[in-house]
């Protein structure tokens, strides 16, 4: 250890003298979301084309002579642990459902290990269901299923129902709704001759033509409600993916693209759709019926935006369909050879087309909660991000497929290219007008701005400054809301695509700067008791949980101040997986980076870094840090993340978000060099 570091970790032990201490803060409830009721009624036909049980163990199938209308298998499972993989009902070449164990350290696609059994197995239900694909007509098994230890009684008797609608694959198990997927093609049905099923298992069985249109309970879901700040829909593998919101009538709307599996979904296509939340406090929260719902095949949603046209609250969206067909066999030719011979596009209703629907097109909603696709495709762009600038003129940047700024009288066509060079496309591009500036945020790295008053060619580059607030989160949408507050969501990366929600309050600064600060509404709650620092201490050995909320108050006494938190798994683990982050006040960085490398240097995004990844990276030109300054440190650890979001607040000017997998932090340490520390205080979060 060198000198100044030396003197720093005595420092501390005369700084914060005592050892640990409890003391009492007062606690602020959280903000909440009232989930929908995820209990359904099934409404069964009163009789079944067919039934196994009893004596009757296997049999002969009617034909079903609309399989695209789909069907439904109810049955009774008593549910076991699986020594072997045991197939517990089967359609021979259709269908298998199939009851085993899940290697716990496999998180691909289903997270199945988000819900361990108490000695650390992951036993499954899987249901897999072989569908002909209908653009080249391979055969493809699309599986969903559960852990077993997700159920309030994971063994024992319980009904389950699977239902193939031909536009939703989905597993209901006690009435509630566990996994689904989105498919595409359908079962043979020359195959659906014979079905049988395990009698050790499967008790009674019972299928029927067509499929079951279940209809959601009444009310919301029984019990408690979940926090906001770093929310997943609920389920082992179910996601929050790119977020669009809008501030209207004093309502904050955030949709989201629904994902399940990672991207992984209709067979790697995406199968994304936009779910809904509204608040008008930012405290209580309400999760809404689907905004934007797959209700066709074909159909996978990309990023949009939500704008306000002819007093209606509308949604552009893209459909991702060449991630299905050949760009030939959409309309995506038929849009393009309009722009070519017009020089602005046309207004085409996707159901008189040819072509199998891609391109631009948006919903609208009159009551701000339910919504209805126009059918109206109005540009051949996969992720249109339409806005209404500070003149009142509609303009669109065009994104996945097309680039440049557009402008139309009508969102349902007639769009023509303002700049067919800027933005440059790419991912989710999004304007904002904030003060005296304009801005304009590309995606995972993208930042432009420029005042107000001057023309778009002006536009700067803020990444290439090092001036960007991007923080670890992926895809940032910007929105107004009272007061002259500006908020920032987005989706947190961790094992694939899709994550937790994160959002973020704005600050704006002298000549237009943004910082990013934690939302005083959204703080996660924290029990009354806290942790604190002292006697000849520097480190906490043994945190009674891995997700807490850390804040302490740093003031530099010295030029090129440095200082390290080191956030530490269990003793017996060292430093593995552990996570460091570190502040220079000199340089005004900061960064995540792994425990071990105390020269190491991870690079900002202008450097060429990866924030968006979420990882190690760094954060440059730190605001008012060169005084007394406070930090604020939240550690959300859960067993469906397999390991912790760590998110840090510094100054109130900047945030960052990094995702450390594998660890559960029962550790912490200080390490700093020409700087004091003081008022450290280690509170649980609640939950």
């Amino acid at each position: 250890m060198n000198k100044k570091l030396l003197l720093g970790c005595l420092f501390v032990g005369i700084l914060l003298s005592g050892g640990l201490t409890s003391c009492q803060q007062e606690m602020q409830e959280p903000a909440r979301i009232t989930l929908l009721n995820n209990s359904w009624n099934m409404n069964l036909p009163l009789m079944a084309q067919a039934k196994l049980g009893g004596a009757v163990q296997a049999d002969s199938l009617p034909v079903i002579k609309e399989v695209e209308k789909g069907f439904a298998i109810s049955f009774t499972v008593n549910l076991e642990i699986p020594t072997f993989d045991r197939h517990i009902l089967e359609i021979p070449g259709v269908l298998d459902v199939c009851l085993r164990q899940h290697n716990p350290l496999d998180r691909n696609k289903q997270n199945y290990p988000a819900y361990k059994m108490p000695d650390g197995s992951v036993p499954v239900l899987e249901a897999g269901l072989e569908l002909k694909s209908p653009v080249d007509g391979h055969m493809e098994r699309m599986i969903i299923g559960i852990p077993l230890a997700m159920l309030n009684q994971p063994l024992g008797e319980h009904e389950v129902i699977l239902n193939f609608s031909g536009v939703r694959w989905t597993m209901y198990v006690d009435g509630k709704l566990l996994d689904n997927d989105f498919p595409l093609g359908y079962p043979l049905p020359e195959k659906m001759k014979n079905w049988k099923i395990d009698s050790h298992f499967v008790s009674q069985a019972a299928i029927y033509y067509p499929s079951l249109h279940p209809e959601r309970a009444e009310g919301a879901t029984v019990g408690l409600q979940p926090q906001v700040q770093f929310w997943t829909p609920t389920g082992h593998n179910a996601w929050v993916g790119d977020v669009v919101s809008l501030y209207h009538d004093g309502t904050y709307h955030l949709f989201y693209l629904y994902d399940r599996r990672g991207h992984q979904s209709k067979f790697g296509r995406g199968g994304h759709y936009f779910e809904h939340l509204s608040t008008k406090d930012f405290r209580h929260w309400t999760e809404h019926e689907a905004a934007v719902p797959i209700e066709e095949q074909w159909e996978t949603f990309g990023t949009g935006t939500p704008f306000i046209f002819n007093n209606q609250l509308c949604i552009s969206y893209g459909y991702h369909t060449t991630r299905i067909y050949p760009r030939e066999q959409t309309t995506l030719p038929e849009l393009y050879e309009y722009l070519d011979k017009h020089g602005y596009t046309g207004s085409f209703n996707r159901h008189q087309m040819s072509g199998v629907a891609a391109g631009s097109s948006y919903s609208v909603s009159d009551d701000g909660i339910h919504f209805r696709k126009t059918g109206i495709l109005f540009h051949p762009c996969e992720n249109p991000s339409i806005y209404v600038d500070p003149k009142g003129d509609l303009k669109m940047l065009a994104n996945y497929g097309a680039r440049g700024t557009w402008a139309s009288d009508s969102v349902s066509g007639g769009w023509h290219c303002l700049d067919e060079n800027f933005p440059l496309g790419g991912d989710c591009t999004f304007f904002f007008h904030w003060g005296d500036y304009d801005y304009i945020i590309g995606g995972f790295t993208r930042l432009w701005a420029k005042e107000t008053v001057q023309p778009d060619s002006v536009y700067q580059d803020v990444v290439a400054e090092g001036l960007d607030f991007y923080n670890g989160s992926c895809v940032p949408t910007i929105t107004e809301i009272s007061n002259n507050r500006f908020v920032m969501a987005g989706w947190m990366w961790m094992k694939a695509w899709g994550g937790p929600l994160v959002i973020h309050e704005m600050v704006q600064l002298p000549k237009g700067r943004i910082g990013t600060k934690w939302m005083d509404e959204l703080v996660p709650a924290v029990s009354p008791d806290a942790i604190t620092l002292s006697g000849s201490s520097d480190k906490i050995e043994k945190i009674p949980s891995g997700s807490f909320l850390l804040t302490f108050e740093v003031t530099p006494v010295g030029p090129d101040g440095k200082l390290t938190v080191n956030l530490l798994p269990s003793a017996d683990k060292g430093t593995q997986d552990a996570c460091e982050w570190k502040l220079d006040s000199g340089e005004k960085r900061a960064q995540y980076a792994f425990v071990g490398d105390k020269d190491s240097r991870e690079r900002s995004l202008r450097e060429g870094g990866a924030p968006q990844q979420g990882r190690n990276y760094a954060i440059e030109n730190l605001i008012d840090t060169d005084k007394t300054f406070t930090v604020r440190m939240v550690v959300k650890t859960s067993d469906k993340f397999d390991g912790s979001l760590v998110d840090t607040e510094i100054a109130g000017k900047r945030t960052m978000v990094s995702y450390r997998e594998k660890l559960a932090v029962e550790r912490l340490q200080f390490h700093y060099e020409n700087m004091e520390v003081k008022n450290v205080r280690l509170s649980l979060l609640t939950e």
